[in-house]
């Protein structure tokens, strides 16, 4: 009898072999990297001069004082972000640094769910331990614990952004990533999302949070106008170094200014023309819209201006799981390839093939942010092309065949359905349907949920 109970359960299905394959793996990992990999801590710290700029400001002393000659790691947060991180150096540094560890942890792992409930799926759902094992196993995550910095609070912000832009809370969205912009504006970009869809109201508060948090810190700084005058120039530069933009990586190759602008200009266009078929054809289908949007614009923002880090790809994990849409513009073998090179945790230096492992490493990021925004390019060229060849685009560019393929907002919508009597499903979820179909972004763009393949991780 105590055999028995102490016997774990064994899975009766595909769906719970996988999951209890994955949770120990994915649990197991978010501790090594947590507890072990984070707190041993790496040659490249990016808290330290965070440490010492809050000790500073509560002191009372310049804060801007960084050496930019040097290629440590320097403080950059304005005089905003320096008010909200002040409180981490009211303990010593070593405690502070592990605090700061397990709330970049948490703040990660809430995000992990909150982009789990974005796509419709729930804790219970394969999805649950692949994408935690998945976020945990890349680079991005792995070296934000490691070197300490704020992306794993700024990637929350995100995900509370869009699940707020996309419920219509416009100002609690623009206040989200108001703070985010105070302190790191990698998210800035995302404002244009809110233009896109009318919603004006984010811009009140996303402008207003770090221009009064701005304003409130600015006395309480001994040397806030160093900001403007010194760090604004420097991140306005473009460095040869930690740099994978386009930019950077030219400058430390020497390539010729007329051939490193003809290459951001290019790939501004090809940005340009995919944002366009975007609003054009999908920005009734709020969540690949946005989603979408939100990659190509981030990626963008990465490879196109004058410093991109590896780890920033970390803001790119809402569009990354856009693939489990079934007019995702990510289920194509070149997409993963370019996902590769940003995310993967990989070296690529060789002690056999030192000139090729290096340029490999050095280049692989750049590489995969560009080869990324290209396949987004030509996906939507393409169903742009087709839709036009064959007289469809009054009715989405869609491909037909894209109506029965695989999506996860089926799974909610089969639950949804399954909730009711069997014997009144016809008669109530028929006019429910019909009812919600000319507001169905699915339907405008040629890809209305078939009933008869759906995609469910549930089971």
């Amino acid at each position: 009898m105590l055999l028995r109970q102490l016997e774990p359960r064994t899975a009766r299905t595909t769906a719970e072999v996988i999951k209890f394959a994955l949770w120990p793996l994915a649990v197991m990992t978010v501790l090594n990297r947590v507890f072990i990999k984070a707190v041993n801590g790496f040659i490249t710290d990016d808290y330290k001069p965070v440490y010492n700029a809050s000790l500073a400001f509560l002191n009372g002393r310049p804060v801007y004082t960084a050496n930019f000659d040097s290629v440590d790691p320097h403080y950059l947060y304005p005089p905003g972000g320096t008010l909200l991180i002040a409180p981490l150096a009211l303990i010593d540094p070593e405690k502070s640094r592990w605090c700061f560890i397990l709330l970049n942890a948490a703040a990660i792992l809430l995000a992990w769910y909150l982009l789990l409930r974005l796509f419709k799926y729930t804790l219970k759902s394969v999805a649950a331990p692949a994408l935690l094992l998945a976020m945990f196993m890349s680079e991005t995550v792995i070296n934000t614990l490691v070197f300490t910095n704020v992306n794993g609070c700024v990637l929350l912000a995100e995900l509370l952004f869009l699940h707020l832009l996309l419920a219509r809370r416009d100002l609690w969205a623009g206040a989200i990533l108001g703070l985010s912009i105070t302190v790191k504006p990698v998210l800035a970009p995302l404002v244009l999302i809110a233009a896109a869809r009318g919603q004006w109201k984010v811009f009140i508060t996303a402008i207003g949070v770090p221009v009064a948090l701005t304003a409130i810190a600015w006395p309480l700084l001994k040397d806030p106008e160093q900001f403007f005058s010194r760090t604004v120039p420097y991140l306005l530069e473009t460095r040869d170094y930690f740099n994978s933009a386009i930019a950077g990586n030219a400058a430390y190759y020497g390539l010729p200014d007329a051939l490193t602008w003809g290459i951001r200009l290019t790939m501004a266009g090809l940005v340009a023309i995919s944002l366009w078929i975007l609003y054009r054809y999908y920005r009734d289908d709020e969540l690949f819209f946005v989603t979408t949007s939100s990659g190509v614009l981030l990626t963008a923002m990465f490879l196109l201006p004058g410093l991109g880090q590896m780890y920033y790809s970390m803001m790119l994990f809402p569009f990354l799981m856009s693939v489990v849409l079934r007019n995702s513009v990510l289920r194509n073998w070149p997409a993963w390839l370019a996902i590769f090179g940003f995310m993967s945790y990989d070296k690529w230096l060789s002690d056999r093939w030192q000139s090729f492992g290096r340029n490999l490493e050095y280049l692989r990021i750049t590489f995969g942010w560009g080869l990324l925004l290209i396949v987004v390019f030509c996906v939507l060229g393409d169903r742009y092309l087709a839709a036009r060849r064959e007289g469809r685009l009054p009715f989405g560019i869609d491909p037909v065949w894209m109506r029965t393929a695989p999506d996860s907002r089926d799974t909610a919508e089969a639950e949804a359905a399954n909730a009711a009597p069997e014997d009144a499903t016809e008669s109530v979820t028929a006019p429910a349907d019909q009812a919600q179909a000319p507001a169905s972004p699915r339907s405008h763009n040629g890809s209305a949920p078939a009933e008869e393949k759906r995609i469910s991780v549930e089971q």
